[in-house]
């Protein structure tokens, strides 16, 4: 039997939820639907994806490895959907995006291709700025649109956003912590452990907020602008982190399990969207590009 696009949307929906449960609620079917599929997926795969956990579904490392494969496989068929909805040759001109560091890390390269694949006789140019800087270009004109957080912009008179994504914050811990025998964790016993800090602008202002928002203090034991490097000191038992879904992987570059636990509190979303000039006239690239973007499915932090 082969491998069906309901098996690898089904595998897709659990591995983004974390369990058999979450994942038939996104797709709106039956827990033992979902079940039936994942072990026929294994045994045509001859692999095990999953591991079964009281706390739910865990990828394995080739669980891992078939996710990117998944993503692939349902991007293609919306690429697909999309090209028979637009002539992709009737959409011809130039598109400066703005982007911020962070968010180009994680969304930039894949929706970029995708409109690349799509609309090949636009130009695109990417102008990787500052937050504040991308959010000054857009409010003069200078960028038609922008893909950022959009969860703390300053001028939302100027600017129009749209979230495609909100992502939430959970605690990285290595494997063996105790925190892993909870459910979730609090801000509060979070704090006195020693924490590694993410010093990138946008996370850096986002978590001090969160903690003078809780009242607490965090122990922070290191600051560092690198991911990779927080994931590689979280595994390696330096500390723990507490950071946006989006910018989790479980594996640091070393291939050095990472876990992430629920945060009681829930600490409030770092949200990805798009951006662009209130009242601006929007050329038909830069519309384009919206559009696609609107229908498209980035992969979550919880995913790797």
């Amino acid at each position: 039997m082969n491998i069906t696009l309901r098996q690898v949307a089904y595998f897709i929906a659990v591995a983004e939820a974390g369990s058999v449960s979450g994942g038939a609620a996104a797709v709106g079917i039956s827990q033992s639907a979902i079940t039936d599929a994942l072990k026929a997926l294994e045994e045509q795969t001859g692999t095990r994806l999953f591991e079964r956990h009281a706390r739910g579904m865990v990828l394995t490392y080739p669980g891992h490895q078939f996710l990117r494969h998944a993503r692939t496989i349902i991007a293609a068929v919306t690429d697909a959907q999309t090209a028979l909805k637009t002539r992709p040759e009737a959409v011809q001109g130039s598109l400066t995006l703005g982007v911020t560091s962070l968010v180009s890390g994680y969304f930039l390269a894949d929706l970029l291709a995708r409109f690349r694949r799509n609309f090949p006789n636009v130009s695109v140019r990417v102008a990787e700025e500052e937050r504040t800087y991308v959010e000054h270009l857009i409010g003069n004109g200078e960028l038609a649109v922008a893909l950022m957080l959009v969860s703390n912009i300053a001028d939302r008179s100027a600017i129009e956003s749209e979230i495609l994504l909100r992502s939430e914050s959970r605690v990285w811990l290595p494997p063996g912590h105790p925190f892993l025998a909870r459910e979730s964790v609090t801000l509060a016993e979070i704090a006195p452990e020693p924490l590694i800090a993410l010093a990138i602008d946008e996370i850096d202002e986002a978590a001090t907020a969160m903690w003078r928002g809780a009242g607490l203090r965090p122990n922070r034991v290191l600051r560092t602008a690198s991911v990779e490097a927080v994931r590689s000191l979280v595994a390696t038992g330096a500390g723990i982190a507490v950071l946006p879904d989006m910018a989790y992987r479980p594996w640091s570059l070393e291939g050095d399990r990472i876990e992430a636990l629920a945060i009681a509190d829930r600490p409030p979303t770092l949200d990805v969207g798009l951006v662009w000039r209130r009242g601006s006239r929007l050329s038909t690239p830069a519309e384009t590009f919206i559009q696609l973007a609107r229908t498209y499915q980035p992969a979550r932090g919880r995913l790797g």
